[in-house]
């Protein structure tokens, strides 16, 4: 899956309950489907009468929304538990109770362990369990621990509650809904079978729902989320098991639904519908993440990649046949087990062959119990960070020169929210690029037509065309 960047998010649930508002605090960590997980945990509290607070200090209830995909990633939750430790002391002090819980993929991969080393913690809730979420709250206020990290038969999205029109309104005309999750490819980097389970696809009746409703609050760009997105087969209503292309015509149909996106994707399940969608589905936007992580068929085949250099580069040929202006997106990592210059040397290639408007790359770093940590033939620190920088500003040099590119155009742009000075407002090319203008072009929600009049360091300036 991919693990982009994003800064740590704060969502929470709404509407006050039994004794008076209670306030929740979320702090989550990692990639796009945990930030999806977040919202609907909160939405899951609402009805027990959970608002949101973006003051860590006034919560009745802390939830850390973890990811394991990092380095060290155990440690910095830790890390944050014993901060937490001192505030629910003071709160304690004052009368005040406080449930602190960690959920996410360090609560699956850790379990009880949690909260052996950190008393604190009242709730360890995996992924596939957070539908469980307001029950193990009561359990806890009532003075347990709660353990929530089997991987449950029943399916929690048709446990979960009904998106709140208000709570979406809130949160933007952009929304992320996940269709699939687990993972069945077990690359020798990766945690994410073994916190995530094996792949699952929810069926196109409550997928079709789901987006409805978020239509109907005004959601005009969907991002469709799974750990292998486009290993999505679905249950349609027709008894047929459908693809994520077919589905992506299905959800285009929906009135309000300008924009159709999805992450992230694996080479091996890139078939020819779902091709053939990026050249017919106009709603579809002309934006690929397309993780390849090395250009070199030795590392691939000892990451259990299972396609080479060639097929990758043939697959990008083909998708961009279908659709010439499509801007293809990477995961990279450098210094896996066994990488030699030359190996090193084979991704820097095939990223002068595909090009990238954007990446994500990283140092390899061990993930317990995973086979690549107990592989041989480690390589040195000093290598890695010198390898990451060569490609870091190749990467860089690709991305600059794309946006160049763009410098003069015409583009359609769906404005999000107003932008951080006063009179600007932001919004999102096609390419998946911020772009900012110094006017107001529209409302928000509005797909408006704009030309390209300078490149930032990490958006578009535009004017209305």
């Amino acid at each position: 899956m991919t693990h982009t960047d994003i800064a740590d998010t704060e969502k929470a649930g709404a509407r006050p309950g039994d004794g008076g508002p209670k306030k929740v605090f979320v702090k989550t960590y990692g990639c796009q489907m945990n930030v999806y997980d977040s919202q609907r945990m909160s939405d899951a509290l609402a009805a027990d009468g959970y608002v949101p607070t973006e003051t860590l200090e006034e919560a009745d209830l802390v939830l850390l929304n973890t990811c394991h995909i990092r380095e060290k990633a155990a440690e910095k939750v830790y890390s944050e538990l014993g901060r937490i430790r001192k505030l629910k002391d003071e709160r304690a002090r004052d009368g005040r109770e406080t449930v602190i819980g960690v959920a996410g993929c360090v609560a699956q991969a850790e379990g009880e362990e949690i909260i052996a080393r950190a008393p604190v913690v009242d709730i360890v809730i995996g992924p596939q369990t957070y539908h469980r979420l307001p029950d193990a709250v009561r359990k806890a206020r009532a003075g347990g621990k709660v353990v929530e990290t089997d991987y449950a038969l029943e399916d929690k999205f048709e446990r979960l509650p009904q998106l709140h029109k208000g709570e979406v309104r809130r949160r933007g005309v952009t929304a992320f809904l996940t269709v699939q999750e687990g993972c069945d490819k077990f690359c020798t980097f990766c945690v994410v079978p073994y916190t995530r389970g094996a792949e699952v696809s929810r069926p196109v009746s409550q997928i079709v729902a789901e987006a409805e409703r978020l239509a109907e609050a005004g959601v005009r760009e969907i991002t469709l989320l799974g750990q292998n997105v486009n290993a999505w087969h679905g249950e349609g209503p027709d008894g047929r098991q459908w693809g994520l292309g077919e589905l992506l015509f299905r959800l285009a149909e929906i009135p309000g639904i300008a924009r159709l996106r999805y992450t992230t994707s694996h080479p091996r399940d890139m078939d020819d519908a779902l091709i053939a969608a990026h050249r017919d589905l106009d709603a579809l936007m002309p934006y690929l993440h397309l993780p390849v992580q090395t250009g070199s068929d030795t590392i691939l085949k000892a990451m259990n990649r299972r396609h080479t250099a060639a097929d990758y580069l043939r697959l990008v040929d083909r998708i961009r046949a279908a659709r010439p202006d499509i801007a293809l997106s990477g995961d990279f990592i450098v210094g896996f087990p066994g990488e030699s210059d030359a190996d090193f040397e084979a991704t820097m290639q095939i990223v002068r062959d595909v090009t990238f408007v954007q990446a994500f790359s990283f140092k390899y770093s061990p993930r317990p119990g995973t086979p690549g940590a107990e592989m041989g033939d480690q390589v040195a620190e000093a290598v890695k960070d010198e390898r990451l920088q060569c490609l870091q500003a190749l990467l860089t040099t690709q991305q600059r020169a794309f946006a160049d590119t763009l410098v003069g155009r015409r583009t359609d742009v769906l404005i999000e929210k107003p932008g951080r000075a006063p009179g600007q407002w932001a919004g999102r090319s096609p390419w998946l690029m911020p772009v900012i203008l110094d006017e107001k072009p529209g409302e928000i929600g509005d797909i408006v037509d704009v030309r390209i009049t300078r490149t930032g360091t990490n958006s578009l300036f535009a004017v209305t065309a």
